[in-house]
Order: C-alpha cells, then structure tokens, then sequence
C-alpha cells in the first residue's frame, strides 16, 4: 500500500512539475506575442534559439569562468567562516555577543548599499568577491549556531562521558547532527550568492564578467541576449548549490563511516 502511495507521488511530481514549466513557457509566450515588441520582451522561441548560439561569443567562457570563479570564492569564504564564527560563538557567548552588532549590520544593510561603498574599497573585478561573501556569511553563522543551540544536550553528555576535544565534538557529533540543517543553508545562500554577486558585477560591470554581459545586453536593447544570459545564470546557481549539497552529504557520510 505503501509502495502505491509513492509511486503515486513520484508519478504526480515527474508530471505535474514538467506541465507547470511548459504552462509558464506557454504564458510567457503569449505575452510576448501581446507585446509584439522584440524590444521590450522576446519569447522563450527566441531566448532558446539565442542560447544554441551565444556559446560562440568571443568572451562567453571567459565570462562564465569569471563570474563561477569570483562567486564561488565569495561563496566558500563566507559559508567557512560563517561555520568557524559559529562554532566559536556557541562556545564562547561572549564572543556571540561581540558579534552580534556586526552580524545584525550586514544582514540589514541592503545589497546596492555595499556595493557602492565597497566600489570605493575594492575594484570592479574584486565586487562580486566580497559581495557574495558578506551576504552568505550572516546567513551561514546564525542558521548555523541556531541549529547547533537547538541539539539535544545529551548530546553534549555524550562527549562529556567520551572526552572529545571541541574540534572532535564538532566533526564528529554535533555536525553530523545538524547536516539537514547545512544543506538547507547551502540552498538558500548559493542563490543568494549568485544574485548578489551578479548585481554587483552589473554596476561595477569589470570586464570578461557576466554582469558586464548583461549591462551591455540593457544598453544595447538586446532583450534576447539580456533574457539568455538570465538562463545562463539560472542554470549556474542550480548546478552550484547541488554540487555544494552533494560535497556536504557525502563529506558526513564518510565522517559517519
């Protein structure tokens, strides 16, 4: 009985999620023809036409490799250090507390505010870097530590009785513990990433980036360009945030081993 419930569900997700995609392409499309305007919206013919050619542009891949590389580094920074913070912090409340105006600050500040003050700090290429990182590490830091306050102390008793060094009870027990916990952050901060270090590259626009693509796609009225580029990024962060979901799994199933 079982069985038939979850091939029931599996037959209504495989199903339904392929007909809600082709309902929304079907819409966009016929906005599209509404508008009859190539300018202001093209339809996902068009986007999809543009996107089996816009590999071939001069400065395709090296725009992908350095948005993927500059994220990826905002990215990883902030998600280490927002683990290293919290794990410092539920050990020592003091230093909880000395962080929590810093804290509190970058997660209230708007995106489009640090970017123009970094812009005086850092340069164009460099944005997209810090950006990225200051918006994932606020976010990895409290998910983090409200997660591991949230253990069942025996836990705690458990590597009392073992006599675990801290570095021992964090990879070996309260980690293991809150992995739900981490991917979850990993979903909502990888898109996070990618749609603050994009905007970051779209006003500093340095050059070989993908913001600089979409900036010139806006100034030139390439709608086609603007919305293949859009995909591009989509299809990015998707594959980045399954990739670091991927390397957490299987980075606590060989700790588990």
């Amino acid at each position: 009985m079982q069985d038939k419930k979850d091939g029931k569900k599996n037959y209504q997700k495989y199903l339904w999620r392929p007909a809600a995609v082709l309902g929304a392409l079907l819409v966009w499309q016929l906005v599209s023809l509404l508008v009859n305007s190539k300018i202001l919206l093209v339809g996902p013919v068009e986007v999809f036409l543009r996107l089996l050619t816009i590999w071939r542009g001069r400065e395709f891949w090296t725009s992908i490799l350095f948005s993927l590389t500059h994220i990826f580094g905002g990215f990883a920074a902030g998600f280490v250090l927002g683990l290293f913070f919290a794990c410092l912090a539920y050990r020592f409340k003091a230093f909880k507390i000395i962080l929590w105006p810093w804290m509190a600050t970058v997660k209230s500040v708007p995106v489009a505010s640090f970017v123009v003050i970094c812009l005086i700090w850092l340069s164009p290429a460099n944005l997209s870097v810090f950006i990225s990182f200051l918006i994932v590490l606020p976010i990895v830091y409290q998910n983090t530590l409200t997660a591991m306050e949230g253990l069942d102390p025996a836990l705690t008793d458990l590597a009392n009785m073992e006599k675990l060094s801290y570095p021992r009870r964090l990879l070996y027990i309260f980690f293991p513990n809150i992995t739900d916990q981490l991917v979850s952050t990993v979903s909502l901060t990888a898109g996070v990433a990618w749609k603050a270090g994009i905007a970051a590259e779209v006003i500093g626009t340095p050059h070989g980036s993908i913001g600089r693509q979409l900036y010139l796609s806006k100034i030139y009225l390439a709608t086609d360009d603007l919305l293949a580029w859009t995909v591009i990024i989509v299809l990015l962060s998707v594959g980045f945030e399954k990739l670091f979901v991927f390397l957490i799994k299987k980075g606590f199933e060989l700790k588990a081993k």
